[in-house]
């Protein structure tokens, strides 16, 4: 495999508003070509109705167990007394990864996840993968192993990344993963690269160094509005600010011109090569 494929995804869909419109401007004007939605969301309706009336988005399941905005928390799809060790007493998902890791019981999270996909289905949308917010699902070898199973039951592809798991701070040598199938050339955006030169220099230094074969570029852009600002409200960390220079970047001319220049295809979820990449 000599060409250089890249998929850049826009997590988190249905959050908000400002965050669907600006995945749809980037999936239908600029460079994004995936995205994964949150069922668990407000605004998850809407980005369902986008995705069914345009068929040719690449779109997959964010699968949520977390919610952790301080003003703007998630509650489950499933009854809260069906799942307990998942909400706290508000009956709101918990912000960190931790009280998963902790305390979650593996049956209730697959009860759960099961019925964000099941709800997704039921409108008609037709999901081509499955990944995991905050890859909540990286920090137990049970979560791990429910996961995978996710994807074999629906026949979709999932993202396991020794790279995503240390992202958690678990690391990833405790884990029993899977000899072929871990996907590592997977880019995102760090605070320190945030705070210091900004993402779009990160952005340009991950597109002019892009090695062959196929890559994943995580991103989450979202309008500039006061709708953004709230939901973010200290929490600098993928805020406001954040999502904006992401909406930014992957609608500019210059992105388009550094894909073109650094000969590099965009491929999504449904691509031959990466299907079967992620079930070798």
């Amino acid at each position: 495999m000599k060409k250089k494929y890249l998929i850049i995804h826009a997590d988190d869909a249905g959050m908000a508003w400002s965050e669907n419109k600006a995945t749809q401007i980037g999936l239908l004007e600029g460079s994004i070509n995936s995205t994964s939605l949150m069922v668990p969301c407000p605004w998850f309706f809407e980005m369902a109705q986008f995705c069914l009336e345009h068929p040719e988005v690449d779109y997959g399941i964010h699968l949520t167990l977390t919610g952790e905005w301080k003003t703007y928390p998630f509650r489950p799809i499933t009854a809260v007394n069906q799942i307990p060790s998942l909400v706290n007493h508000q009956g709101h998902f918990y912000p960190k990864r931790a009280a998963i890791r902790d305390g979650a019981v593996l049956e209730e999270v697959y009860l759960e996840l099961k019925n964000q996909i099941e709800f997704a289905l039921s409108l008609g949308l037709k999901p081509t993968h499955l990944d995991s917010h905050m890859y909540t699902l990286g920090v137990r070898q049970d979560l791990i192993d429910l996961y995978q199973e996710l994807g074999k039951e629906y026949n979709l592809p999932i993202v396991i990344s020794k790279k995503l798991i240390a992202y958690t701070g678990e690391s990833p040598s405790a884990f029993k993963l899977p000899e072929k199938g871990c996907w590592e050339s997977i880019y995102m955006g760090s605070f320190d690269e945030f705070s210091n030169r900004g993402l779009a220099h990160f952005y340009d230094r991950v597109l002019d160094n892009l090695s062959e074969g196929i890559s994943l570029l995580l991103i989450h852009p979202a309008l500039k509005s006061a709708e953004m600002e709230q939901i973010t409200v200290d929490h600098p960390n993928f805020g406001d600010q954040w999502r904006a220079e992401d909406a930014a970047y992957f609608t500019s001319k210059h992105c388009a011109n550094k894909l073109r220049e650094n000969s590099i295809e965009l491929i999504d979820f449904r691509h031959p090569e990466l299907l079967s990449f992620l079930d070798a």
